[in-house]
């Protein structure tokens, strides 16, 4: 059978209240918040059970981050702003999606972020309004204001239990330059400097899947498919009836799941727009030119695509150890005998360890920029590898980017690749940013704390001062920080890039929800993970009717 578009839905394997696309951060929360009262649920993952141990051990990031079976090896079309580079752009493709494989920081984003989604017409999503579905994830373990922080949930929040001396000389120079101290960033008072939150408990990563998927799965009522490509949505005139998907490959069997209720997409800002477009939901031309009948016009399936686009810059010290001497030979088994005893390691810890969230410009109200910064020096432009000789590292981004991509199918097969745009560093205001985050980010590096151990700032070259020489650099060697959102956005109908409603359904269509980070109307201020699960723990309340009372804090 062809891998494109056909008629036949495929052979029927079950029905089901709903089928969930994606067991990834988003599938995992609703899989186990949908069954829980009894309603059935089957849930269809592209990628493997997630029975690597690297996806369990924190440092297994830098192994996984490349990984050809545990993520979907993605990567986008050159851009003339990036010196016309393509970027690898892997995400989770395993049970638990990207909170399998991503770098363990739990960032909330600020009190402004989801203020502003609620201005923009999305009613239901302010602050006050979100604030008890970040609560009722969270089992936050260490100091809090119980009111903003949940206690009892089944994510665990931890704070870093391995230091070293360059984090708090970091620390305590940002305090020289205006900096404070913020206790805790995820409080909805962002600014300051401080050590990193994450999803680490007892030296174990707990994605979504570890923390709310191992829940769902026990129940008879759910049932959960790995190695199950979703290659369309199947309609009945404007209602979402199921899912056609190949079971073992492309090579596999061809077959269908029926959806009683809904169909919910959670495969990510990536694979939900290109299903959509597959399904012939999307923009007419896009639709024509894959060759497949148009269900359902709407312009903004796959447009909107933001990401955080950063630099880092790196310095040589002298004197101390860092942790490129502390991950080869000798010293790496000492911390694996460490890990295997419970003692503080550098097997668990998030690759980032120490978080800053300040201005590019003093005349800003709020924070517009995440910097992160660790006892060790990457190399140039290369996401986990380290140099060989001791080192810190500062990375910096805009945490709301202005500069806007797109996703399309390329065709009907679901095992082709879509074209990824996201046009990094195109807007003037996001190359503004990062300018002062730059600038701001080389007086970082160089206080007083840090001088008995700084021997040079080696990245940017000593000789990149000007603006043009710094933002010349940033084309040429910045990053992406895999944070990719809004190619469904949430936005009153008026609104002709709009996708979804204030309740995730897709416009025009019944029976279709959309309910991962494609969905946010704009980038929440940090990395997209926290915010992603309290879209699904709401989005979960909204399917069964339910709502959570709204808290001012």
């Amino acid at each position: 059978m062809p891998r494109g578009r056909d008629d036949s839905r495929g052979s029927p394997t079950g029905e089901f209240d709903y089928v969930i696309v994606g067991a990834g951060t988003s599938g995992s929360i609703l899989a186990n918040r949908l069954s829980e009262d009894g309603s059935t649920v089957c849930v269809l993952e592209a990628g493997p059970r997630d029975l690597n141990p690297l996806i369990h051990i924190p440092a297994g990031y830098i192994k996984n981050i490349y990984s050809k079976t545990l993520t979907w090896n993605f990567s986008s079309t050159p851009s003339p702003y990036t010196d016309n580079r393509s970027f690898s752009l892997p995400q989770g493709r395993v049970l638990g999606g990207s909170s399998s494989i991503n770098g363990l920081n739990y960032v909330r984003g600020q009190r402004s972020d989801y203020d502003g989604w609620a201005q923009r017409g999305n009613a239901g999503w302010s602050y006050r309004d979100v604030l008890p579905y970040f609560k009722r994830s969270e089992m936050r373990i260490g100091p809090g204001d119980d009111r903003v922080r949940g206690r009892s949930g089944e994510l665990p929040i931890t704070d870093l239990d391995w230091k070293h001396p360059i984090c708090e000389a970091f620390i305590q120079g940002a305090e020289q330059l205006g900096i404070p101290r913020n206790p805790d960033y995820n409080s909805g008072d962002q600014g300051g400097s401080g050590y990193f939150q994450r999803t680490i408990k007892n030296g174990f990563r707990y994605s979504a899947a570890r923390a709310f998927l191992s829940k769902a799965r026990k129940r008879k009522n759910v049932d959960i498919r790995t190695d199950s490509q979703a290659a369309r949505i199947v309609f009945e005139g404007r209602r979402a009836l199921g899912i056609s998907y190949w079971k073992g490959g492309a090579t596999g069997r061809f077959e269908y799941v029926h959806a009683r209720r809904e169909v919910i997409l959670t495969a990510g800002a990536l694979n939900t727009p290109k299903l959509m477009q597959m399904s012939g939901i999307g923009p007419a031309d896009v639709i024509q030119a894959i060759g497949v009948p148009l269900v359902h016009e709407l312009p903004g399936v796959g447009n909107n695509l933001r990401d955080h686009y950063g630099v880092r810059m790196v310095a040589r010290l002298k004197n101390i150890r860092t942790i490129n001497n502390m991950v080869q030979g000798p010293p790496l088994l000492l911390e694996m005998m460490r890990w295997a005893i419970g003692r503080p390691n550098l097997l668990a810890v998030s690759p980032s360890l120490v978080s800053l969230f300040w201005k590019s410009d003093p005349a800003l109200d709020i924070p517009d920029l995440e910097y992160v910064f660790t006892p060790a020096s990457f190399r140039e432009g290369v996401v986990g590898l380290l140099d060989k000789f001791p080192g810190m590292t500062l990375g910096v981004w805009q945490t709301r980017p202005e500069s806007l991509g797109y996703v399309k199918a390329r065709s009907a097969d679901p095992f082709e690749k879509p074209e990824i745009q996201p046009n990094y560093f195109s807007h003037e205001i996001d190359r503004r940013a990062l300018l002062g985050g730059m600038r701001a980010g080389l007086k970082m590096l160089q206080t007083k704390p840090l001088q008995p151990w700084l021997q040079a700032v080696t990245a940017p070259a000593p000789d990149l001062r000007s603006d043009d020489e710094l933002l010349g650099w940033a084309r040429a060697k910045g990053i992406t920080v895999y944070h990719m959102i809004g190619s469904a956005r949430m936005a009153p109908q008026t609104d002709r890039q709009a996708v979804v409603d204030n309740e995730l359904r897709v416009y025009g269509l019944e029976g279709l929800r959309v309910c991962d980070a494609s969905v946010m109307p704009s980038m929440p201020s940090g990395n997209t993970n926290a915010p992603t699960m309290m879209i699904a723990e709401k989005a979960a309340d909204m399917i069964r009717g339910r709502k959570l009372e709204p808290i001012d804090a």
